[in-house]
């Protein structure tokens, strides 16, 4: 199984990108300001479900081809890397416009099936995510333990729990204080640009790091 300094230092930079608001995130928060705490959990839980579903692709996927190719491992690791630097840039250029992008995201009041769906779609498509199973994932097994395909899914797992209470918060906070949050445009602006800062950075940690062998 997964040793618990590897266990430790994924759970950290999980968090890492699971606090910046991402889709997911804004998303939650869309149905939090619209519908209230429980479309938002309704549509934390589907993120999760969706996050999942992406997890098991890599350990059973990309994740095998990956372990075994430092080409493929190093090819992807930059690729993913960029994209993340990609992401926070974008943030950061886009966060004056975070209100507006927050107003579209709160939808009609529906079902709390179709809701959990739609959360779903949004889990499992976020790119956020997966540029980082797909790039970083791998990097946390130790292959020599044996078990690859389980080390993933326990680290996936890891994630989602991670992500299931930080998303739950944001819902939480953006449905108690939801007045105050749409309110201020200039409050949206400071958290999209700390979280694009902090993407940045973790796309250069990615990219400095690397395989043992």
């Amino acid at each position: 199984m997964v040793s618990p300094d590897r266990l430790m230092a994924f759970a950290a930079m999980s968090l890492l990108l699971i606090v910046i608001p991402g889709p997911s995130v804004l998303f939650v928060i869309g149905r939090a300001l619209a519908q209230g705490r429980r479309a938002a959990l309704t549509t934390v839980a589907g993120n999760t479900l969706g996050a999942y579903v992406l997890v098991v692709a890599v350990a059973l996927g990309v994740g095998s081809v990956v372990e075994r190719s430092v080409l493929v491992f190093t090819a992807l690791k930059l690729v993913g890397a960029a994209y993340l630097v990609y992401l926070g840039v974008k943030a950061v250029r886009r966060r004056g416009s975070l209100h507006a992008a927050l107003a579209e995201a709160a939808p009609v009041a529906h079902g709390g099936l179709r809701t959990l769906g739609e959360g779903f779609v949004v889990g499992v498509a976020n790119p956020k995510t997966i540029v980082f199973f797909a790039a970083v994932l791998p990097q946390f097994v130790d292959r020599e333990r044996g078990g690859v395909v389980a080390q993933m899914l326990v680290l996936g797992l890891v994630f989602n729990l991670i992500a299931i209470v930080s998303d739950s918060v944001w819902g939480l906070v953006a449905a108690t204080t939801r007045g105050w949050l749409a309110r201020s445009p200039r409050r949206l602006s400071l958290v999209g640009g700390a979280g694009g800062l902090t993407m940045i950075g973790l796309g250069v940690a990615v990219a400095a790091t690397g395989r043992r062998d």
